[in-house]
């Protein structure tokens, strides 16, 4: 199974100071995440529900600074990187498909709308 190389992480830089991850893909793409918007949407159980219950996040709360504060981060396999914020949540592991598939640059945001 070969992967694209539009999916393909070759460097990841969690940059802790500014609050964001960075991420340059193998097609020479460079992806900016802003580490507030990775919070809401994090992928794990508690925060997105599952067996058709809710999920924390689908009581809209407020995020404190601790929560959004992106302390450290990992690789998982060759696929996702999984974050660990200020409050020590560290279950939610971002796929290198989902990132790059809702990656928030001015060129693929329009390239989203235009695929609507």
């Amino acid at each position: 199974m070969s992967q694209s190389p539009a999916n393909v992480a070759t460097n990841i830089k969690a940059e802790r100071e500014a609050g964001r991850v960075s991420i340059d893909w193998a097609d020479g793409h460079h992806s900016e995440y802003d580490a507030t918007a990775l919070r809401l949407r994090c992928p794990c159980a508690f925060c997105q529900g599952e067996v058709g219950r809710p999920g924390w996040l689908d009581t809209n709360p407020t995020l404190t600074a601790e929560q959004t504060q992106l302390v450290d981060m990992r690789l998982v396999g060759a696929y996702a990187i999984a974050p660990t914020w200020g409050d020590g949540h560290d279950t939610g592991f971002y796929t290198f498909d989902t990132l790059r598939a809702d990656c928030p640059c001015a060129t693929c945001a329009a390239e989203r709308e235009t695929t609507r």
